[in-house]
């Protein structure tokens, strides 16, 4: 079997901790079953002998197929992951989702994608970024006694995201830290109107009002000042064609929707800006969690 999962950008600005969308770069895991366990990596983190011995899509695997099955079964297992780690985009909720799904394919149960979203919530809290993982498209979120409820939009090919992947990581739990421990009512107004009308704007598919809607005052500031670099990147992705550019969740990747038509102007001149970055032009994914039989 194999299962793949794309990655994400969470909070899309104003929308902290509830939007978030899919682009087409995914993580993807097979196995069977076998005499022995085996775990072998290709790609992202292929390099880090650590995630061999310590991987957390491991041990969501097994606790959910030791529950499934109440058995104990080696498998074998390949990973080809594209999602860079610890970069904003969402590499741990594929982690999450795919172990999900793998545990319930392999123990021969099939459930919803929302059944899969809701035991994500178990290991992230915040749907921002596990909501996209599974079902694809622009996602608007919330949490009610424990489970996911969402709000879904596909999008365009007319539309590609740029994303700006910086050579150093921002730690998500760092980040968040250092976050003001309260809001004014300005402020809070502020990121309601903003979010709700980011969501409008994304549903009515009216793409020249994002630059405005996407505006935030909770986290973006913050969390860019830890590498100043981002302001900059920001001010020439919006000189250069972007719909909108935000932090990609908590950082360090930037991301930016642009039209297909100015996606290469755009991904030129940031490459030009900021050599020492990754710059990729990628489409976006609504398709969500695939699973291959």
């Amino acid at each position: 079997m194999i299962i793949s999962v794309p990655a994400t950008s969470a909070n899309l600005g104003p929308g902290f901790d509830s939007l978030g969308l899919a682009i087409d770069l995914r993580n993807k895991v097979e196995f069977h079953q076998s005499r022995f366990f085996s775990v072998n990596i290709q790609g992202e983190g292929e390099d880090n002998p650590r995630l061999k011995g310590n991987n957390l899509f491991i041990s969501i695997f097994n606790e959910h197929y030791t529950r499934l099955t109440k058995k104990k079964q080696n498998f074998k297992f390949t990973f080809y992951n594209q999602i860079p780690m610890s970069r904003g985009l969402g590499s741990s909720s594929a982690v999450i989702v795919s172990a999900i799904a793998s545990a319930h394919e392999a123990a021969g149960i099939r459930v919803s994608k929302r059944r899969i979203l809701n035991h994500a919530l178990v290991y992230e809290s915040h749907p921002d970024n596990i909501t996209p993982a599974v079902m694809g498209g622009f996602n608007a979120s919330a949490v009610e006694k424990n489970k996911v409820f969402s709000q879904n939009k596909h999008l365009p090919s007319c539309l590609k995201a740029v994303v700006t992947i910086p050579n150093k990581p921002i730690n998500t739990a760092k980040a968040r830290t250092l976050l003001p421990k309260s809001y004014s009512k300005d402020n809070a107004i502020y990121n309601l109107s903003h979010t709700a009308l980011t969501v409008a704007a994304f549903f009515n598919e009216d793409w020249e009002m994002l630059k405005l809607a996407s505006g935030d005052r909770f986290h973006q500031r913050t969390r860019m000042k830890i590498l100043p670099e981002l302001f900059s990147v920001q001010k020439t992705a919006y000189e250069n064609g972007a719909l909108m550019s935000t932090l990609s969740g908590s950082g360090s990747t930037f991301f930016s929707m642009v039209y297909e038509e100015d996606s290469e102007m755009l991904s030129s001149r940031l490459i030009q800006k900021f050599p020492d970055f990754t710059v990729k032009i990628l489409d976006f994914d609504n398709s969500g969690l695939i699973i291959e039989r």
